[in-house]
């Protein structure tokens, strides 16, 4: 059977699955489940995952959720190249750590900004809270801060002389408030040419691919014709970013 992965390209981590399997020739058929519908609640999607999140994986009669797992699991199947996660003990040490460290230290603060300036006003019809959006910005900036002026002070990439999935999970943590207008990359050179260095390695094309849906418009008939879950989202949105 196929591998299957369910994935909502509007989602970091959905994005750094999809990249790393494509850039990788991993065969998979893409199974689109859109959040912003509530198709991660309906019946189906809950038995492959029960606790109602993307990104999962399905292959055969196993599967299994969660991003890092899951990248984990395609690096060691597919036998990926070690520079992606090293064989070396301490090289794979230090990717590990950064891994358990960008959970709180980027993505929540990236998805957050997101939230904020792109999905609450699109479900609750309401403008951006500007002051919950640079609260939510200054938070970020003591990472966005370590990142540049000590991690990449000394080397070119987040854990080593080469790509890893460290720096793949980063760039598509980072544009998803870079592509509603927050550039989390200007004031910091460093980062923006680590991103230019990581865009080079995974190649335009497929960062454009990877990216469509993000950079598109989102349809503002859905919100007309589901008002319900707009509301319902907008609740958990605003809950979570308060």
């Amino acid at each position: 059977m196929v591998l299957e992965l369910f994935l909502d390209l509007y989602s970091p981590p959905c994005r750094a699955i999809y990249i790393f399997a494509k850039k990788n020739g991993i065969p998979f058929e893409l199974q689109a489940v859109n959040l912003a519908q509530g198709e991660h609640l309906k019946p189906e999607f809950l038995k492959v995952n029960p606790m109602k999140r993307v990104p999962a994986l399905r292959d055969g009669d196993f599967v299994l959720a969660e991003s890092v797992a899951i990248l984990l699991y395609l690096s060691r199947k597919y036998q990926t190249a070690p520079h992606w996660y090293p064989t070396d003990l301490q090289a794979r040490a230090r990717v590990d750590e950064y891994l358990a460290w960008q959970h709180t230290a980027i993505q929540q603060l990236t998805i957050n900004i997101y939230l904020c300036k792109a999905l609450l006003p699109y479900f609750s019809g309401q403008p951006v809270d500007a002051v919950k959006l640079e609260r939510l910005k200054q938070k970020l900036k003591v990472s966005l801060q370590h990142l540049d002026q000590e991690v990449l002070a000394v080397r070119p990439f987040l854990t080593s002389e080469q790509i890893s999935l460290a720096d793949l999970i980063t760039l598509t943590e980072l544009m998803q408030p870079t592509a509603v207008g927050c550039d989390v990359f200007q004031d910091w050179p460093r980062l923006a040419a680590w991103r230019t260095r990581v865009e080079a390695a995974l190649g335009s094309e497929l960062i454009q691919e990877a990216n469509k849906l993000l950079l598109s418009p989102r349809d503002p008939n859905m919100v007309k014709q589901n008002p319900q879950v707009a509301q319902k989202l907008a609740q958990r949105i605003q809950e979570r970013i308060s």
